[in-house]
């Protein structure tokens, strides 16, 4: 886990969990890690992690099911992208746009990146496909 940014501790947990429900890691009605869980991967406090199940909570991300624990809520998927959706065109997308034509970029230009972009095999694969590197060379 990436512990440095401004964002708490237990948002960024949260954001962690939305991006595993956005990757396919949990689908609706699927069980997520208990709070303790939760703390132990991420070595935080287990009021750390019962924060992010909140937020999770309050959001309609998650839901709890006494007997059965923490489940992914019906719809949560699409509601964790509109908001990100909302976020990036509020915050993220007028930065870029800005640095855009301070850079004199065009339209044409960000077309362009975005194809080399898709095209490209995904990290994951790069990573699997490319020979381990040797420390001891250095």
């Amino acid at each position: 886990m990436i512990y440095y940014s401004d964002k708490a501790l237990f948002v960024k947990i949260a954001e962690r969990l939305c991006d595993d429900i956005l990757a396919g890691g949990y689908r609706e009605g699927d069980h997520v890690p208990s709070v303790r869980e939760l703390a132990a991967e991420y070595e935080v406090n287990t009021n750390t992690a019962l924060r992010a199940f909140e937020v999770l909570q309050r959001d309609g991300i998650l839901l709890q099911q006494r007997g059965i624990g923490m489940l992914v809520a019906k719809g949560a998927k699409r509601k964790i992208l509109n908001a990100r959706k909302k976020e990036f065109l509020q915050r993220e997308m007028p930065e870029f746009l800005h640095r855009l034509d301070l850079l004199g970029l065009t339209i044409d230009d960000v077309c362009v990146a975005w194809q080399e972009y898709k095209e490209q095999p995904n990290k994951e694969e790069k990573e699997k496909n490319s020979p381990p590197s040797d420390a001891s060379s250095s």
